[in-house]
């Protein structure tokens, strides 16, 4: 297990970007079973979902985000020295989507940018690689963006994803504070589980696969909610003793928004107070890994202590999880970035 306290950097701010269009999941142009859909909504808990249109894509949702959030802190463009996006959903396999995001942010060549592929535990692991340059030297500033458009690799005909899935952007601006209380942070894998989550074409391996629902996502649903409930308690407690915290101590335990039934299930046996597990899967659907930055910037209320005291929790594809548990401090904008469509062009 990776388990790593860093102190001396701080959440400087967070936005997200959520396309405008929304889906309704009771539609019944959709051509699903409205029994079925009932019964997806009603265990999901998602009824919209947000969605973006063709053409536009993760780094578009999250240029959106980063840009909103470098206006609101006033932070030059050249202070920023390291940039990381986390996706897998990629504009393109290559050049690295962050070189391309370099270019929109307007970045000097001073700057340190990479993709970093992981999904649903994305967000706690790039915040860990963020604290991490951070530490270790050469760093003031680092912005972290986390973006996917699962409703673009989804079998429009499976209702268990396509009824799922909506799509987000984030960025998490992330500096040097010497003194700050950083945080603590538990990253684990189990690769035997790949298959759990998978798109078998499109890549390498096949790249032109012979049945195109292998461009599609495959979800083995039961192993993965087997495997979430079997890590994900543990891994609550383990951060917890790792930062010397009781349940009580702690002001939001913000999970990836997987579905309601899940994250309930968590709840009960992490024993976690109802009104500290915010949701936002009823108008968003599962935004992947940045849908822990979604709740955050929706949902977190001001507290009256100095800081915003969260653990902020991923898992899934990989199979993958992790956990951030990192004071946020009172004057840190939390964003819901609208989108504007004011993205300079993609391969421009």
């Amino acid at each position: 297990m990776s388990r790593s306290s860093i102190d001396g950097f701080r959440i400087a701010g967070v936005a997200t970007c959520l396309p405008p269009r929304s889906a309704d999941n009771l539609d019944p142009a959709l051509g699903f079973d409205p029994e079925e859909v009932r019964k997806v909504v009603a265990m999901a808990g998602v009824r919209q979902r947000k969605v973006v249109d063709d053409g536009v894509t993760a780094a578009d949702l999250s240029f959106e985000a980063a840009e909103a959030l470098l206006q609101r802190l006033g932070w030059a463009r050249e202070s920023v020295t390291g940039l990381i996006f986390v996706t897998q959903s990629p504009d393109y396999f290559l050049p690295s989507n962050a070189c391309m995001l370099h270019r929109w942010l307007g970045l000097t060549d001073q700057c340190a940018a990479f993709d970093v592929g992981l999904g649903c535990s994305g967000y706690p692991y790039g915040l860990y690689l963020a604290a991490t340059m951070l530490k270790s030297g050469g760093h003031q500033r680092i912005l972290m963006l986390h973006g996917e458009t699962p409703s673009r690799f989804v079998d429009p005909s499976d209702h268990a994803t396509t009824l799922l899935f909506g799509d987000s952007g984030s960025a998490t601006a992330v500096e040097l504070a010497p003194g700050a209380p950083g945080g603590h942070f538990v990253l684990q894998t189990d690769g035997n589980g790949y298959a759990g989550l998978i798109i078998r074409g499109g890549g390498f391996r096949d790249r032109r696969p012979a049945d195109p629902r292998d461009l599609a996502l495959r979800m083995d649903g039961a192993g993965v909610f087997n495997f979430t409930i079997k890590r994900v308690p543990p891994l609550v407690a383990d951060t917890l003793a790792l930062a010397g915290c009781a349940v009580a101590d702690v002001q939001a335990y913000v999970f990836h928004q997987s579905n309601r039934f899940m994250i309930k299930h968590l709840m009960k046996k992490c024993g976690l107070p109802e009104d500290r597990v915010p949701m936002t899967l009823d108008d968003c659907g599962n935004c992947g890994g940045p849908s822990v930055a979604v709740t955050l910037t929706r949902t977190t209320p001001s507290e009256r202590d100095a800081r915003r005291r969260v653990m902020l929790l991923g898992y899934g594809v990989g199979l993958s999880w992790g956990s951030a548990l990192v004071d946020i401090e009172r004057d840190a904008p939390l964003l819901d970035a609208a989108y504007t469509g004011a993205v300079p062009r993609q391969g421009t």
